[in-house]
């Protein structure tokens, strides 16, 4: 069976604060661990008005800490910013107080608008092309074993662990699925995003995968967005608050928080934005139990997928966590209590 793990991305709801989010971001991460999930992973994205949180490192130690079980990662870092040696300082802190349950998701993308970008990499010259650079020297760090001839070779990255983080390649293009394949790292893909040439990006990855220090395989994961309830009515009705944002995000409106269902029905849509969002759902999983369950199982096969991270993005808390509660059902994972 597929592996399933959760991407939460934290946003603010409507009629909420950072606070309240994050304390509900960490009750759904206890209860993902509970359900059986493998992986709780967070993103990093800043300046936007309706995130709580833009700083992954500090959120992940605080839900491994309130979890037991589950692995807890970025989805993901943006290493551009970063020194990578500075990044293997932290992961290798959070391996050593969680043993087994870290993962590093790295990606390119800025994360946010070119004001954020210039604030993070201030003072600092950026060539995007270091990147596998960036990615290999982090490895390095990692596994205290940096290349013969390295300006850095003997350069201790603080504190040694027995094992290191699983590092992720995230990417919604075909130069990241080549990156990953080259350097022999796992690879996520961000379905969710509706890019196009998803599934040929993670062919090639399959294909070209060459084995590495850190990985004898190709292990390849896709991020869906499902959103599930007891019918399909009530399904559809939870995902208008998805419709409203993702159109809304696609338009450069900066929006203070995550809208709920009333806000999506009063929206004045046009034609063209029905017609966005009705395109927009035949990328999403949308439905009851035993539909989700079809719909995901489809699409891994159609990525080649080993694992599936799954959004439910739903303003109600209560029926997001019902959401993932289904869903797991649907799966049979065994989590804490279960035979």
């Amino acid at each position: 069976m597929i592996k399933l793990g959760i991407l939460d991305q934290s946003h603010i709801n409507e009629g909420q604060t950072a606070a309240t989010t994050l304390a509900d971001t960490t009750r759904l991460a206890q209860e993902a661990d509970k359900l059986g999930y493998g992986r709780y992973w967070i993103s990093e994205h800043h300046a936007g008005k309706m995130l709580s949180f833009s700083s992954p490192e500090i959120l992940i130690a605080h839900l491994a800490a309130a979890t037991s079980r589950i692995r807890v990662g970025s989805g993901g870092i943006m290493l551009p910013h970063y020194s990578a040696y500075k990044v293997a300082e932290n992961f290798k802190l959070l391996e050593a107080l969680h043993p087994g349950r870290i993962d590093v998701g790295l990606g390119r993308a800025p994360g946010g608008m070119p004001m954020a970008t210039r604030a993070l990499q201030e003072n600092k010259f950026v060539d995007i092309n270091k990147y596998p650079q960036q990615i290999m020297d982090l490895i390095g760090y990692l596994r205290e074993k940096m290349s013969e001839g390295h300006p850095f070779a003997g350069l201790h990255a603080a504190p040694s662990i027995e094992q290191i983080p699983e590092v992720w390649l995230l990417g919604s293009s075909y130069e990241s699925a080549r990156i990953a394949a080259q350097l022999g790292t796992s690879y996520a893909f961000a379905q969710f995003f509706g890019t196009q040439g998803g599934e040929t990006a993670m062919k090639h990855y399959l294909e070209n995968f060459e084995p590495s220090v850190i990985n004898d395989k190709a292990h390849s994961m896709i991020a869906v967005l499902a959103i599930c309830a007891d019918t399909q009515e009530e399904a559809n009705e939870l995902a208008l608050s998805t419709d409203l944002f993702f159109l809304l995000l696609e338009n450069g409106v900066d929006q203070l928080s995550f809208p709920s269902v009333q806000t999506a029905y009063d929206y004045p849509y046009t034609e063209s934005d029905l017609y966005r969002i009705n395109r927009a759902r035949e990328r999403r999983i949308i439905g009851t139990p035993e539909q989700v369950k079809a719909g995901i199982l489809k699409m891994a096969e159609q990525y080649q997928a080993d694992e599936v991270l799954v959004m439910s993005s739903i303003h109600n808390f209560d029926a997001r966590v019902k959401s993932y509660r289904l869903i797991a059902e649907a799966f049979g994972l065994q989590g804490q209590g279960q035979e």
